[in-house]
């Protein structure tokens, strides 16, 4: 930001997953084993790719070329609601990225677009952050309206300090999320 507005980034995710997935073969995986994952921003802007199919079907795409997205510690699913509610911590940042006008922050919001169809299913991980958890709860139940699987799941870390660990940890088998990824990838790759 500002070089590259929301619309962009998120545009850019599913352009490179569609590059990925032509690429599959030579680059040696199994195109029909993707999920999408990632972290605070990144977990924004997975569930906007995986919920408002205008990104993917640009890119070519479908809601199928997807098994599944990660969200890791998002705050900003409901763009309208973390302004009104988040506080003076990052508000100005969310004003930059968002704007100031409701219908680009609906536009913009993965929570607004959760109606199917989706990426076939969500397992949205937070840490102990007031925000991050009322967020991720709201995406899971509109996703859950919607007839589309969609897990939270809730780990140990407050603030920044677990913000930041939650990512940089995410694959250690001591820390407690890695199992619980693990076994949705499996449950997720296996239907």
């Amino acid at each position: 930001m500002p070089a590259a507005p929301v619309e962009q980034q998120a545009q850019d995710v599913a352009s490179a997953l569609a590059f990925l997935i032509r690429q599959a073969e030579s680059l040696g995986f199994d195109a029909s084993r993707v999920v999408l994952m990632g972290h605070s921003a990144g977990a924004h802007l997975s569930a906007l790719v995986g919920t408002d199919m205008r990104y993917l079907n640009k890119a070519g795409l479908s809601p199928k070329s997807l098994r599944g997205v990660i969200p890791l510690d998002g705050a900003c699913y409901d763009v309208p609601r973390q302004i009104a509610e988040g506080g003076d911590f990052m508000h100005e940042t969310y004003i930059q990225a968002f704007g100031g006008e409701k219908e680009r922050q609906l536009t913009l919001s993965p929570t607004h677009h959760a109606a199917a169809p989706n990426a076939p299913a969500f397992l949205i991980l937070h840490v102990q952050r007031v925000d991050g958890t009322a967020q991720s709860k709201a995406l899971a139940a509109a996703l859950q309206k919607a007839g589309t699987p969609a897990e939270v799941r809730s780990f140990d870390g407050i603030g920044l300090k677990g913000h930041a660990e939650i990512n940089r940890r995410l694959g250690d088998p001591a820390y407690p999320a890695t199992p619980v990824v693990d076994a949705w990838l499996k449950s997720v790759f296996e239907k």
